[in-house]
Order: C-alpha cells, then sequence, then structure tokens
C-alpha cells in the first residue's frame, strides 16, 4: 500500500487564505493535514486543503454552502469530516462571500466549548512490567 500523499496549497492560495483570516487575537495559524487551518479556542475553524478552503459551520450552512457548489471535507476520500464543508472553487476570487464564511465559521467556533491541551501518553509499560517482561526472556 503506498503512503497517502496530502496535497499542497500554492502560494496565492496561502496569501489569500492570511488576508481573508480575521485579525484576531484568539486565532491561531498552523499546519494541518500539511496544509494551513485556523484555530480560536484550540478549535480549527477554517483551513486549506490543497487550493480547497474548508470550514466548520452549522448543519444548515454546510447545506447552504452545498447548494453554492461546495462538497463534503473529506481528507480522506470517503472519510468526510463531520462539521466541516469544501466552500465552491472561486473562493480566492469572491472574497466578501468567503470572508462571510470564514466569520460564521469563526463565530460557530467559538462557542464550541474550548479544547484543553493534550496530556503526554503514559507509557504502556510501568518500570515493574519492563523489568518483568526482561527476565522473562
Amino acid at each position: 500500500m503506498s503512503p497517502m500523499t496530502m496535497p499542497k496549497p500554492s502560494e496565492p492560495a496561502k496569501a489569500a487564505f492570511h488576508k481573508l483570516v480575521p485579525p484576531d487575537p484568539a486565532i491561531s495559524t498552523r499546519p494541518m493535514f500539511g496544509n494551513l487551518s485556523a484555530f480560536v479556542n484550540g478549535n480549527m475553524f477554517c483551513g486549506l486543503f490543497g487550493d480547497d478552503l474548508f470550514v466548520r459551520v452549522s448543519e444548515g450552512d454546510q447545506a447552504k454552502i452545498r447548494k453554492q457548489g461546495g462538497k463534503a471535507f473529506e481528507p480522506m476520500p470517503g472519510r468526510a469530516m463531520t462539521g466541516y464543508v469544501v466552500v465552491p472553487a472561486g473562493w480566492q476570487k469572491k472574497s466578501e462571500g468567503t470572508r462571510d464564511w470564514i466569520a460564521n465559521a469563526l463565530s460557530w467556533s467559538k462557542a464550541l466549548p474550548p479544547k484543553s491541551a493534550k496530556a503526554a501518553k503514559a507509557s504502556s509499560k510501568t518500570p515493574l512490567k519492563k523489568a518483568a517482561s526482561r527476565r522473562a526472556r
């Protein structure tokens, strides 16, 4: 099985994304899926997947975006991410409408409970179990 390759955004898509994400101190941008995404309170609310822009909005708004030509956000074919939808192609040229969808996604995600920082994973083997497994060899 060959490893899945993630699409990469073009420089114009990245520049458009940075222009459209509101300048809010509560927002952070960082890599996600090898691309670029925006977060508020630890929740991802929009991002790039290749040159596609996806947003996290209510089910009703997802339906509106689909009617405009949007589609389910599937980082892996057949595995749609619940709550996210890809806005129609041409989003970079329709900055006002795109800015509205991003603002809507930000508002929707701000209302979600903040994500807490993940604790470091504990080792599955305690020191006693490690010693016992060495003796059993």
